[in-house]
């Protein structure tokens, strides 16, 4: 992938969810509480695009994965809004949170495009740099032990990895090109049981990009995904079994 791997700056302009939550199992533990207020509240102080009730069922989430014992894996660092859920949950369950992202910005949001933020420039070499900010976020949040952050491109990144994921979070560049080699890349390391996120998934052309959505679909028709409740764009789907 030669493009950028940051949180979509798409609105979240998904319409309401019309899939009923789905019963808990029998004998299925209590769900995870929420984020702390503290949490919560630097969660929504951080630059970032993800709205407060997505980011909650993005913690509920990392809180069932992280029971597996294995990292939490997010592509689309950005400046970290989401990487503090993730940071938490690890820490709860005594596991890392991995973050990857070249910081250099997603394709909306460089210079004359409508997400383009001028604080995140780089006035050295003139170029997007979202590294300071996100270190700043996990640094504040007292966080940054709990988190590997992997700084260069998703495919480089996942041909060197080798350890099994508890979850993958999707939510890197929105092209389909890089959309798919986040998948292929990242997906096959997924663990029994983990989860797989993919975020702004929108059925309706209309709501935004199709490469989120065109990955949802193919997760379901690879037969080894079962899908569980989602909220507004964001999709979670548990591996029942291999493939991808």
């Amino acid at each position: 992938m030669t493009r950028p791997h940051a949180q979509s700056a798409r609105p979240s302009a998904a319409r309401p969810d019309p899939r009923p939550a789905a019963p808990p199992e029998p004998g299925a533990a209590a769900a995870p509480s929420g984020p702390e207020p503290g949490l919560l509240a630097a969660f929504e102080a951080a630059k970032g695009f993800m709205p407060r009730h997505e980011g909650l069922a993005l913690y509920a989430a990392a809180r069932r994965a992280a029971r597996l014992g294995h990292p939490l894996l997010e592509v689309g660092t950005y400046c970290g809004r989401s990487t503090l859920l993730l940071a938490d949950a690890a820490r709860r369950a005594g596991v890392t949170a991995v973050t990857v992202d070249h910081h250099r910005g997603s394709e909306e949001q460089q210079p004359g495009w409508e997400y383009h933020d001028r604080e995140l420039v780089d006035p050295a070499v003139g170029r997007m740099d979202t590294l300071p900010a996100f270190r700043r976020t996990v640094h504040a949040a007292g966080l940054e032990e709990h988190v590997l952050a992997l700084v260069g491109r998703s495919p480089q990144a996942a041909a060197v990895w080798r350890a099994p994921l508890g979850l993958v979070f999707i939510d890197g560049g929105h092209t389909e090109e890089h959309a798919r080699a986040d998948y292929v890349g990242w997906v096959p390391h997924l663990a029994d049981g983990g989860l797989l996120l993919i975020h702004d998934v929108f059925p309706d052309p209309a709501d935004g990009g199709r490469a989120p959505f065109h990955l949802y679909l193919r997760a379901l028709a690879s037969g080894a995904f079962a899908e569980e409740p989602g909220t507004g764009s964001l999709r979670v789907l548990r591996r029942t079994g291999r493939g991808w």
